[in-house]
């Protein structure tokens, strides 16, 4: 008995796959993480691989930014997140994200400026005057905007974020990103209810000012 008891406790505990499995996310999040703060402190290298590992994911979400787009003058998702990278690699310093989740943050809003950039350059010889002010009623107005109405937005969304940040950062996420009240809510790292309230008062607020 003694032995059969003494070999039960040297087997090694069978590993489940769920444990195993998030052991492998956590060493991937926790790499990203390390590889941002070396890009941070000038490392280029570890700049490219953060890139290429989330490429797959910050390409899906290109998708989402565009999959609504009327079809005329339109962006591909591939050329949508290389302008996104162009201007984090262009910019004086690396971005000052904390994580894999605020990362993604940085680049949906780096996609935000791509297409307002687009929408002014639009502008330059006609202001779109006598247009209909812009509805936030679906997610996708920044997908149907003119670029009048896309000008506004930005504008209007740059004073929100002075005033209340967070919703904001709702807005961006659901209007520039097309993300849901639940990837919204797992992006920002808040309750899907708290995602609803900032929704529901930036929208009232943007009503007001987009006129």
């Amino acid at each position: 008995m003694g032995g059969a008891g003494a070999d039960l406790h040297s087997r090694s505990a069978p590993r489940l796959p769920g444990v195993a499995y998030a052991s492998r996310m956590q060493s991937t999040v926790d790499d990203i993480t390390g590889w941002i703060r070396d890009w941070q402190d000038g490392d280029a290298a570890a700049r490219d691989r953060v890139f290429t590992r989330l490429y797959g994911e910050l390409k899906r979400l290109a998708a989402a930014v565009l999959r609504s787009e009327s079809g005329h003058d339109t962006l591909q998702p591939t050329a949508l997140l290389n302008d996104a990278l162009i201007k984090l690699t262009t910019a004086a310093h690396a971005p000052a994200a904390e994580d894999r989740g605020h990362f993604a943050r940085i680049v949906a809003r780096a996609m935000r400026q791509v297409l307002v950039d687009r929408a002014r350059r639009k502008l330059a010889d006609k202001r779109g005057a006598g247009e209909v002010p812009l509805s936030l009623e679906g997610h996708d107005a920044a997908l149907t905007a003119s670029p009048a109405e896309l000008v506004a937005l930005d504008d209007a969304l740059s004073t929100l974020a002075r005033l209340d940040a967070r919703a904001a950062s709702v807005v961006e996420l659901r209007v520039f990103a097309g993300l849901t009240i639940d990837e919204t809510a797992q992006a920002l790292g808040i309750h899907p209810s708290a995602v609803n309230r900032e929704w529901a008062h930036a929208s009232a607020w943007l009503k007001q000012h987009l006129v």
